[in-house]
């Protein structure tokens, strides 16, 4: 029914089925890992009106099994990539594992869904440090190179008193690059694929 894959790792389909509506998976040697990807396999849809709600949980032998809210999978968002790196220990809120004892060994973490109504996951909200941005990274390269250009170009700003009469060389106005910058960047908010038209 599910899939988690752990960054640079194998996939992972062995889940454990700890109750009718939940599920874990074991991810050792959890303090080298920076992302998790749950997915659904594609071989058995939730129920109409359900999804996945996805939690974490750090092996803490001082408050024991603390699970923190990652996020959700659906019929219509089947995978979700969630970042674990910035998740602390002992930060938590409610979850539906804590009446269960399910097997944790000391230096593993858990990956757990709980089957839920689509309104219940809709009320809820993930720990703040686990969202994936949504800005692809074709959006964040176009960024980088947009500032990295004006930066480049600001670098031999003169003014009008500074600069030396060249016949042979063409002088462009810094504002006229800054305006284009913040066209361009205005015209990548609205749709990053503007360019391919």
């Amino acid at each position: 029914m599910f899939g988690c894959l752990v960054a640079g790792r194998l996939v992972q389909t062995d889940v454990q089925q700890v109750s009718t509506d939940k599920f874990v998976f074991n991810l050792p040697d959890y303090e080298n890992v920076n992302h998790v990807v749950v997915f659904m396999l594609g071989t058995v849809p939730f129920p109409a009106g359900m999804g996945g709600a996805v939690y974490f949980s750090f092996p803490d032998p001082a408050v024991g099994q603390v699970w923190q809210l990652l996020g959700f999978i659906t019929n219509e968002k089947p995978s979700a990539i969630f970042r674990i790196s910035g998740l602390k220990a002992g930060e938590g809120g409610a979850h539906p594992f804590g009446m269960m004892t399910v097997p944790q060994a000391p230096s593993v973490a858990q990956v757990g869904v709980s089957i839920e109504s689509l309104d219940l996951l809709a009320q809820q909200t993930p720990v703040s440090n686990s969202a994936v941005s949504t800005v692809d990274s074709f959006t964040q390269f176009t960024q980088k190179m947009l500032e990295s250009l004006y930066n480049f170009t600001s670098s031999f700003a003169l003014s009008q008193s500074q600069m030396t009469p060249n016949p042979s060389e063409m002088y462009v106005p810094a504002s006229s690059i800054l305006k284009w910058y913040e066209n361009f960047q205005r015209r990548m908010m609205q749709n990053p694929n503007f360019w391919k038209t």
